[in-house]
C-alpha cells in the first residue's frame, strides 16, 4: 500500500509543519500579546486537569448556607442553592474549555475539508461545497441554534458541540478556499503534479503545511466564537443544567435572581471567566497574524543611522518583490 512521503528539508532535517510550528513558536514567544494569551491560556487549562486539587469543594455540595457572603470559607461567596461560587466557578472551567477546544479543533477540521479541498479539486466538488458554506453563512447562527437545539430529544454536551461545529465551519471555510485558490497556480504544487502525485498527498503535504498560521487563527477564532455561543445557549436554558459549566451557572444565577438580591458575583464570576477565556485566544491570534502577514513581523536591525535606513528599505523592496 502506498504511503504518503512527507518531504524533509535535508539541512535542517526537518519537515515543514516542524517549521511552520516553530515559526509560530517564535511569534508567540516574541509578541507580548500573544505570549500572555498563552499563559492565561495555560493556567485555564491546569485548572481544568486538576480541579478536584484545586478547587475547596464539590460543585455540588450545598450544605454551606444560603447566598453568603465571601470569607475565608467561600472566597466568593455561596449560592441561592447552598452551592459554593468559587468551587464551582474552577470545576465549570473543564466543560467550557472542551467546549472552546473540541469545537473549534472539529470545526477548522470540517473547514479545511470543505474549503481547501473544494478549492483545490475545483468543478462541481467546488461548486457543490462552496454553496453549502455560502448558504450557511447567510443564516444568523444564533437564532438558527436555538431552532435546532429546541427540537432535539436531549440538550446534553454532545449535541451542543455537534451543532456547534456543524453550523459554526462556514466563516473558516471561507478563509482557507480563498487562500488555497491563491495557492492552487503556484510553482510547487505544480511540479508535485508534474512528479504525478496524488491529490491526497498534494493536499495534506504539499498545501496544508503552508497555511499552517491561517488554519490556527481559524481554530482560534471559531473557538472564541464557541464559547461565548456555548455560554449564550446554556444560560437561555439549551444545555445540561445540571453539568457544570460558566454557561450553566449563568443559567442557575439567573433563575435565581443573583443581580436583583445583590448576589453580583454569581453572576459576574462565570462571566469574567468567559470573557478572559475569549481574551486569551484573541490575544494568541496576534501571534499567527504576525506568521501569516509579513508586514506584521519585527524587523530586528543593528545598524543604525543611514545604514539602518538602509537595510530596512532592502527588506521592504524583497518583501514586495516576493
Amino acid at each position: 500500500m502506498a504511503t504518503l512521503q512527507v518531504p524533509v528539508d535535508r539541512a535542517t532535517g526537518t519537515t515543514g509543519s516542524e517549521r511552520a510550528a516553530g515559526r509560530i513558536w517564535r511569534a508567540v514567544r516574541s509578541n507580548r500579546k500573544a505570549f500572555s494569551g498563552a499563559v492565561i491560556l495555560l493556567i485555564f487549562a491546569v485548572l481544568a486537569i486538576f480541579p478536584g486539587q484545586i478547587a475547596p469543594y464539590s460543585p455540588l455540595d450545598d450544605n454551606f448556607g444560603r447566598s453568603l457572603g465571601p470569607s475565608a470559607a467561600h472566597w466568593l461567596g455561596t449560592t441561592a442553592n447552598d452551592q459554593d461560587i468559587f468551587s464551582q466557578l474552577i470545576w465549570g472551567t473543564r466543560e467550557t474549555l472542551i467546549i472552546a477546544l473540541v469545537t473549534g479543533a472539529l470545526s477548522t477540521l470540517l473547514s479545511m475539508i470543505m474549503g481547501i479541498a473544494a478549492a483545490y479539486l475545483g468543478g462541481l466538488w467546488d461548486l457543490t461545497l462552496n454553496t453549502i458554506t455560502d448558504i450557511l453563512l447567510v443564516i444568523p447562527t444564533i437564532p438558527l441554534l436555538i431552532v435546532i437545539l429546541a427540537y432535539l430529544p436531549n440538550n446534553g454536551l454532545v449535541p451542543l458541540i455537534l451543532v456547534l461545529v456543524v453550523l459554526g465551519y462556514s466563516y473558516g471555510a471561507r478563509q482557507l478556499r480563498a487562500e488555497a485558490l491563491s495557492l492552487r497556480g503556484r510553482d510547487f504544487l505544480e511540479a508535485a503534479r508534474v512528479r504525478g502525485e496524488r491529490s491526497l498527498y498534494i493536499i495534506f503535504v504539499e498545501i496544508i503545511p503552508t497555511m499552517t498560521s491561517l488554519i490556527a487563527a481559524v481554530f482560534l477564532g471559531t473557538a472564541t466564537y464557541n464559547v461565548v455561543a456555548a455560554a449564550t445557549l446554556q444560560f437561555i436554558g439549551f444545555g445540561d443544567p445540571n453539568s457544570t459549566s460558566w454557561g450553566t451557572m449563568l443559567y442557575w444565577a439567573q433563575n435565581g435572581e443573583a443581580l436583583q438580591t445583590g448576589q453580583y458575583l454569581w453572576a459576574l464570576a462565570p462571566g469574567f471567566g468567559i470573557a478572559l477565556l475569549s481574551a486569551a485566544f484573541a490575544l494568541l491570534n496576534y501571534a499567527f497574524d504576525e506568521v501569516g502577514n509579513p508586514a506584521l513581523q519585527r524587523v530586528k536591525l543593528r545598524p543604525s543611522g543611514p545604514r539602518r535606513s538602509a537595510v530596512l528599505l532592502e527588506r521592504i523592496g524583497a518583501r514586495r518583490a516576493r
